[in-house]
C-alpha cells in the first residue's frame, strides 16, 4: 500500500517526520528519494528534533555518514548520492543493526544494499507550486505498515 500526503511548507514535512518518529523503533531504516532540493534534509532535521537531537542536522554530502548519539536513541544520516550506486567498501549494512533509526538520502541509488524491510518515502516538487511536494510513503515489512496505520 502507498500513502500519499501533500506538504505545502517546510513545516508540514517537519511535521510529517515528527509523526512518524513518534513511532520510531531500533534498527528502523528510512529511505528517502527525490531531486535535489526537494526537502530530504528537511524531513531529517524534523525526525531529529523530534528525537531531541540537539546538533544542527545538514546533509552529509562529504562525510556521507554522521551519526547523532545525544538523542533518545542514536541517529545515522546518511547521503550516498556521491557514491554511483557501489556503497560495498562502506559497511552501511551494519548500521542497520545499531539499535538506532538509519535515515539514507537519495537511497535509490544503492538498492542493492538496502534491507528488505525499510519506509520508503519520495518527495516530488510541484511543476506549478514552488513550495508543494507530493510525498509517497511506502512500507515494506509488517512493522512499517503498522507504523503507516498508526500515523498517516
Amino acid at each position: 500500500m502507498e500513502y500519499k500526503i501533500i506538504s505545502y511548507c517546510e513545516e508540514d514535512t517537519i511535521e510529517l517526520a515528527q509523526n512518524i518518529e513518534s513511532e520510531k523503533f531500533p534498527n528502523m531504516v528510512i529511505c528517502l528519494e527525490g531531486d535535489l532540493g526537494t526537502g530530504k534534509t528537511v524531513f531529517t532535521k524534523g525526525f531529529a528534533g523530534a528525537m531531541e537531537i540537539p546538533e544542527d542536522i545538514t546533509s552529509p554530502t562529504f562525510n556521507i555518514i554522521k551519526e547523532y548519539t545525544s538523542g533518545d536513541m542514536p541517529l545515522y544520516h546518511m547521503d550516498v548520492y556521491r557514491l554511483d550506486g557501489n556503497a560495498e567498501d562502506l559497511g552501511i549494512e551494519e548500521y542497520y543493526k545499531k539499535k538506532g533509526v538509519t535515515i539514507i538520502e537519495w537511497a535509490d541509488t544503492i538498492e542493492d544494499y538496502l534491507p528488505k524491510n525499510k519506509l520508503v518515502i519520495k518527495i516530488k516538487s510541484s511543476d506549478v507550486e514552488e513550495n508543494k511536494r507530493t510525498i509517497t510513503i511506502i512500507p515494506y515489512g509488517s512493522r512499517y505498515e503498522e507504523l503507516c496505520e498508526a500515523v498517516l
